[in-house]
């Protein structure tokens, strides 16, 4: 697991190693959970994109849900939604618990 504060950080990250899932905030200092969305798009395996914020409506959720996003999680997180939702999109048969933050 890796953690990074910006979307370049994240593109470079990206460059080195592979992930399954990716955890984004809705807005980054350089960037929005949308070009996070577009650069795992870019990536050679299947990157699941979670994006959080923390005001995370219905409205939010179909957005991202429609335009690509696995999952949206609101803030202040909750322990028990945050390891369903992970282990849900950690569920596919080749994973192996690789995760960008």
């Amino acid at each position: 697991m890796e953690h990074v504060e910006t979307y370049q950080q994240a593109r470079t990250i990206l460059q080195q190693c592979d992930y399954d899932v990716l955890l984004t905030e809705a807005v980054l200092p350089d960037a929005s959970w949308l070009d996070v969305l577009h650069l795992a798009r870019q990536q050679p395996a299947n990157l699941e994109v979670i994006v959080t914020d923390p005001q995370a409506d219905a409205r939010f959720w179909a957005e991202a849900l429609n335009l690509g996003a696995y999952d949206v999680l609101s803030q202040p997180f909750y322990a028990p939604e945050v390891q369903r939702i992970l282990g849900n999109a950690c569920s596919r048969p080749d994973y192996q618990y690789r995760a960008a933050v």
